[in-house]
């Protein structure tokens, strides 16, 4: 599994979101200057981001984005799926059904079951506020 630049630059901007709460909405520029990513990729960002409900969108001079939850309700795992899709290490386990022929025989099928879970459940279970306390802390994270 490869997080791509989209998913990476996802949780950038919505960490430096999270970080910025208390100033309101933030613009497009602000966040491309402290992150160093490019406004145009960020605008491309921030309209898949807008479709989710995860942000607030702002026009206007004082415009902006800010985050539409708190950052501790703002998990790793249902922001990279927005960019990423889904984690599982097999395509015949995207789907709700698996559809695969060899599905009922595959002797490799728990394993890859196994490896989604864990996949999910360490990236559900970190939270944006977990990274920010876990950046001033000098923590590492735990599975």
């Amino acid at each position: 599994m490869k997080i791509s630049s989209r998913g990476r630059y996802a949780l950038l901007t919505l960490l430096d979101l999270a970080e910025h709460k208390s100033h309101g909405f933030i613009s497009l520029k602000e966040i491309a200057q402290r992150q160093n990513i490019s406004k145009l990729y960020l605008e491309q960002l921030v309209s898949l981001l807008s479709m989710s409900s995860i942000l607030h969108a702002n026009r206007g001079k004082q415009g902006g984005y800010m985050l539409a939850k708190e950052p501790s309700q703002c998990t790793v795992g249902q922001i990279l799926r927005l960019t990423e899709g889904s984690f599982m290490p097999v395509s015949c386990l995207e789907d709700e059904v698996n559809k695969c022929v060899h599905a009922e025989f595959c002797k490799t099928l728990p394993l890859w079951t196994g490896l989604g879970k864990v996949i999910n459940d360490y990236l559900n279970n970190i939270t944006l506020q977990d990274i920010l306390d876990q950046n001033q802390s000098g923590g590492n994270y735990v599975i």
